[in-house]
């Protein structure tokens, strides 16, 4: 009897093999009172086992092929980082010494503390990254548990296999893409955990959220994975499995004239260039723009040199990263988010002003900097100073108002006359824009676009304020919906008023990473898409097929449609035209 599950496509491609079923999950964990003469050891166990950990991922580090894309090892090596970082290697210590319990427990104590950390983060890829410290305490309590756990770890020929588990490290994603695995799914994770974003780096068709997927599929069982969308089947007849081999015969094709594309213009047929850039969180992120063709970088978010640490970093550390990435993209343009912290992600506990309880409506973004001057001056410092040594923008986000605006504007001019005083370098016409992600903002888009060198459409909170969701909760993101007609006719706002006051208008949402959307913003009048690397080149095949001229009468056929199912059928017939 045929089975048909569905789940979250985080990986495209199709995949087809037997199944390989993982069990690896955290063991369970108590707590156990000391002595006073057993903490010493104690302490040394848990050392002990912080050690083993590191030695085992820098193991698989080793173990990476040398024609691996570089971001694939600087996964691993965030792991390693993580292993020794102070949350794990000192606070863990001190709980055992204060409360004279075992290393589990106080290991136990410290992942919960983290946790509530990182869920109430407002920022998607923010939140997901306590998948990563789960997957690093996980590893250390299993050593904790068995000294000999890395040596026994499964190392089953997985060549051609389906590994279905409850969730995977980036450690076992390289393990199992050495050993040639056909496809994965899990029962946890989502599109932006370090495991899909691997996966898609590395090529391997996966799903991920599949409840209970262990108990649905058995050992040996052959399946289908289909990454693009996020179905599995089992119990298939024949006829069906052939069927999805022509499909992977056509998926490869398709894949190898993608990659003709990676130093192809991105021009429409009618002659008009477009401009195609990536967004990237982490300096690994940089080595994924030579393989996607990027023309530099659209949104470069900074929030990781703020939070999950004891300090923010300081002028010289934020240089140093924002140059690493200048080099990288060697004179391609660099657009770099000002910290988007606040009441949600923050890093200092003793910062003035209460959590609120709903952090999307509270001090955060520009509001948090123009809240702390000195932290914000600092940042505005060591952007400028980057700037002397490639080009490089400043992108303000969330402001809300036209006052907003003017302090951050002076907060920039007060950094430019100290660096003059201090003779150092920066590029004193630096562009400066703001992201456009409240319907305040884009409502009075003209009249920022006036103060400002370029604007910049922040798709997924700008659909979330204006319909007054949260995406993330199961209860109501069936009514997230980049097509709905108030936030069609906000984004159209936005792109007249970067027309009329004659300044660039890009975006850096999801929305700009959707190969759906493509040719109604193409029509629209969107010039600049900033978007993940892996969907660049089919955005660029796409636009390599459009006529502009060709899409602007339909696109404001959609713009004054106001029946959201037939929204959905016009930008589905836009997208089987020809032209």
């Amino acid at each position: 009897m045929a089975l048909i599950i569905s789940g979250i496509d985080v990986s495209k491609g199709i995949a087809i093999g037997n199944v390989h079923l993982l069990n690896r999950g955290a063991p369970e964990v108590f707590e156990l009172k000391l002595k006073k003469h057993e903490i010493k050891s104690e302490i040394e166990r848990f050392q002990d086992a912080l050690d083993e950990a590191s030695c085992h991922l820098r193991s698989i580090q080793d173990s990476i092929p040398e024609d691996t894309p570089t971001d694939i090892a600087a996964f691993i090596d965030s792991h390693i980082l993580m292993v020794e970082d102070s949350m794990l290697r000192k606070v863990p210590v001190e709980i055992i010494k204060k409360q004279h319990c075992n290393a589990e427990w106080a290991l136990k104590q410290q992942y919960d503390k983290l946790v509530s950390v990182f869920e109430q983060m407002e920022d998607d890829y923010l939140r997901t990254r306590i998948n990563d410290v789960e997957h690093v305490i996980n590893l250390i309590q299993q050593i904790l548990k068995d000294k000999q756990y890395t040596a026994q770890i499964d190392e089953q020929p997985l060549k051609g296999r389906i590994v279905v588990a409850d969730d995977l490290t980036p450690a076992d994603t390289v393990l199992m893409q050495n050993q040639n695995i056909a496809g994965f799914v899990t029962e946890l994770g989502g599109p932006l955990s370090h495991t899909a974003i691997l996966a898609r780096s590395m090529g391997i068709p996966a799903v991920v959220g599949i409840q209970d997927a262990r108990a649905l599929l058995q050992q040996e069982e052959l399946v289908i994975v289909d990454g693009g969308t996020g179905m599995v089947l089992a119990g298939v007849g024949k006829k069906t499995i052939e069927d999805y081999r022509r499909r992977q015969r056509t998926q490869r094709e398709a894949r190898r004239k993608l990659r003709a594309l990676r130093d192809v213009s991105a021009r429409t047929r009618d002659g008009q260039r477009i401009s195609l850039q990536a967004n990237i969180e982490l300096d690994e992120d940089v080595s994924a723009l030579k393989q996607s063709g990027a023309e530099g970088v659209g949104l470069y978010r900074t929030e990781f040199l703020y939070i999950d640490r004891e300090e923010p970093a300081d002028e010289i550390e934020q240089l140093h990263a924002y140059l690493r990435i200048i080099r990288v993209l060697k004179g391609k343009p660099l657009t770099i988010r000002t910290l988007d912290l606040g009441a949600e992600k923050e890093f200092d506990p003793n910062f003035q002003g209460p959590l609120t309880q709903n952090p999307a409506l509270g001090l955060r973004a520009i509001r948090r900097s123009l809240k702390d001057t000195d932290l914000f001056k600092r940042q505005l410092r060591a952007i400028l100073r980057a700037s002397a040594s490639g080009p490089v923008k400043i992108l303000l986000p969330m402001v809300t108002s036209q006052i907003e605006l003017v302090q951050s504007l002076s907060i920039l001019k007060q950094a430019y006359k100290e660096l003059e005083n201090e003779q150092l370098h920066f590029d004193a016409n630096i562009p400066v824009g703001a992201m456009i992600e409240v319907p305040a903002a884009a409502l009075s888009a003209n009249i920022l676009a006036k103060q400002l060198n370029f604007l910049s459409i922040g798709t997924n909170d700008l659909i979330q304020y204006t319909l007054a969701i949260d995406r993330i909760d199961d209860q109501v993101n069936y009514l997230y919906d980049p097509l709905h007609p108030s936030v069609l006719k906000l984004i159209n706002l936005t792109l007249q008023a970067g027309r009329r006051a004659k300044i660039p208008v890009a975006m850096c949402g999801e929305m700009a990473g959707d190969t759906r959307y493509t040719r109604l913003l193409l029509g629209m009048g969107l010039q600049e898409f900033s978007a993940p690397p892996s969907s660049l080149l089919e955005i660029k095949q796409i636009i390599n097929r459009s006529k502009v001229s060709e899409l602007k009468k339909p696109a404001m056929k959609i713009l004054n449609t106001t029946v959201p199912d037939r929204i959905n059928t016009m930008v589905d017939a836009l997208n089987d035209q020809s032209f």
